[in-house]
């Protein structure tokens, strides 16, 4: 059975940094393209990053350019997202998503709906 399981999410003060995991089981990471998605209180789910299962490109939504960085690690089967100069508006609950063959670039690939296998999400609270 395809999981996803995040960890690392907690309580940072604006300017730290942390770093989030996935840990896949079920499945390997060769043909799907992985994704992070947040989503603040009250609002819609938005995409945050993403590696393509195509050359391993990556993805960032305009604002985390330059403070994020998301990595696989294929031998433990485990995707990242090291998150710097944290602010509030970082703030809420971090998705790890898998698609297969999903094809990411500037404009596709960035849909909940494009991704069919979700973790539950770890909690990101940015304190000013």
């Amino acid at each position: 059975q395809a999981q996803l399981a995040e960890s690392g999410g907690e309580l940072v003060q604006a300017g730290g940094s942390l770093r989030l995991s996935c840990s896949v089981s079920g499945f390997t990471l060769q043909f799907y393209s992985m994704a992070w998605f947040r989503q603040a209180l009250g609002k819609d789910r938005e995409f945050v990053s993403g590696v393509s299962w195509r050359g391993g490109i990556t993805f960032y939504r305009e604002s985390a350019k330059g403070r994020f960085t998301i990595s696989k690690a294929n031998t433990s089967n485990t995707v990242y997202l090291q998150m710097s100069d944290l602010r509030p508006e970082d703030t809420g609950v971090y998705y790890c998503a898998a698609g297969r063959f999903v094809e990411i670039t500037r404009v596709s690939g960035r849909r909940p709906s494009d991704y069919r296998i979700w973790g539950q999400g770890t909690q990101v609270t940015v304190s000013s």
